[in-house]
């Protein structure tokens, strides 16, 4: 016999709070890893554009590696593979948590930052060569003119394309239920296998849109208060 709506709903209802937990995790997750990728793309971006040759093929190899090589592989990879190889990449902190949570960031916040890279020097590349000269004609340093015209003027066009990836690194944090994080997707399926109700897959999806939508706005007012540098 059919459910009426007041029965799913009631369901909705009882998995919300498992639902909320595995958000928080998704979201820390997301915000940690893309802020340490940003921080680590910035040297990559512009060890790309030294001309110091063992800088630029290093930092070229490492964004070709990890953008040419599934996310999903890393993190097989960070999380099984290298505590096989050797035991010094093993993580035991007393928490099973965090025994989880830092092979994940490390894979995520590793991926990010060869995507954030391309962002970084594209953005960089996308401002004038005249004003690097007149920097120079005024005295300025290497350090100054990147600190006080460049990045002031390329944050705006930074904006929307990092948005586009603290999205998609949103979304893929889904990856992480195979290591048994409990993430959204994890608590989902958890909800599913413990109910055999798969319209848990409801709450959770609209869960998924809440949240993009709310940082999708987040990047859009950034990107309007930097409009001013264009």
């Amino acid at each position: 016999m059919a459910e009426s709506f007041l029965q799913i709903l009631q369901k909705f209802i009882t998995w919300i709070p498992q639902l909320l937990d595995g958000a928080r995790i998704t979201i820390s997750l997301t915000v940690v890893s893309v802020s340490a990728g940003l921080v680590i793309s910035l040297f990559l971006a512009l060890g790309k554009m030294s001309k110091i040759g063992i800088v630029n093929k290093f930092c070229s190899a490492y964004i070709f590696f990890f953008r040419g090589t599934p996310l999903l592989m890393q993190l097989y990879f960070i999380y099984y593979a290298l505590p096989m190889a050797s035991p010094i990449f093993i993580i035991r902190t007393g928490n099973q948590f965090f025994d989880r949570f830092i092979p994940a960031f490390i894979a995520f916040a590793l991926n990010s930052a060869a995507y954030c890279a391309e962002i970084i020097r594209a953005a960089i590349q996308s401002i004038d060569k005249g004003q690097f000269e007149a920097s120079r004609a005024l005295g300025l340093s290497y350090a100054q003119t990147m600190s006080l015209i460049v990045v002031p003027q390329s944050i705006r066009r930074l904006i929307p394309p990092v948005g586009n990836e603290f999205i998609m690194v949103l979304k893929d944090a889904s990856l992480v239920s195979i290591i048994a994080l409990v993430d959204i997707t994890k608590a989902t399926r958890n909800i599913e296998s413990s109910t055999r109700s798969a319209l848990v897959y409801i709450p959770a999806m609209i869960l998924y849109l809440i949240i993009t939508a709310i940082f999708s706005f987040i990047f859009h007012k950034l990107e309007k208060k930097y409009s001013v540098y264009e």
